[in-house]
């Protein structure tokens, strides 16, 4: 006898779609590598289009710069497909708690909280004098912290994804 086709691809418990923390991490750096180019060109295009001759001038202008590109970026592609190109490999999607695709308003909000991954510690140089391996040792804490936090959510969600009202979920073939 064979087996009846299933009527639907959704798991029963939505737990199940969620990807582990360690292909989440993965996706995360390979999304590093992709980043490197996009600041790259983005410093690039900042330091022809204002003439910077000097690292130093400009310099808040052009974190602020980097941080509209790099926002664009992943709002971006969270509000048309849900997935940047390293989503798409690890075959990771986000989405709102409920499962419906984001909202722009809705993804901006993850892509500010996503950035409590790294400022909390680099906010901890300049105020305790930290030196910079001090601060990197800091950062890696952090960072271990922050990463565990999906680790013992019940659903496996990184807890900017929770505040946020989102989560991330495996894609099926």
């Amino acid at each position: 006898m064979s087996q009846p086709l299933a009527t639907s691809t959704l798991p029963a418990d939505p737990s199940d779609t969620t990807p582990t923390v360690r292909r989440r991490l993965a996706a995360l750096l390979y999304e590093a590598v992709i980043l490197f180019g996009v600041v790259f060109i983005a410093g690039y295009l900042f330091s022809t289009l204002t003439q910077q001759r000097n690292g130093l001038t400009h310099h808040n202008l052009l974190a602020a710069w980097i941080g509209l590109v790099v926002g664009l970026y992943f709002v971006w592609f969270w509000t048309h497909s849900g997935q940047t190109l390293p989503m798409k490999t690890w075959r990771l999607r986000v989405v709102g708690a409920n499962g419906a695709p984001l909202s722009t308003g809705r993804a901006i909000v993850r892509y500010v909280l996503a950035w409590l991954w790294f400022l909390p510690p680099l906010a901890l140089h300049p105020l305790l004098g930290l030196a910079v391996p001090q601060t990197l040792v800091v950062a890696a804490i952090w960072f271990v912290l922050w990463a565990a936090t999906g680790r013992f959510d019940p659903q496996r969600q990184f807890l900017h994804d929770r505040l946020a009202g989102t989560r991330v979920i495996s894609v099926t073939r």
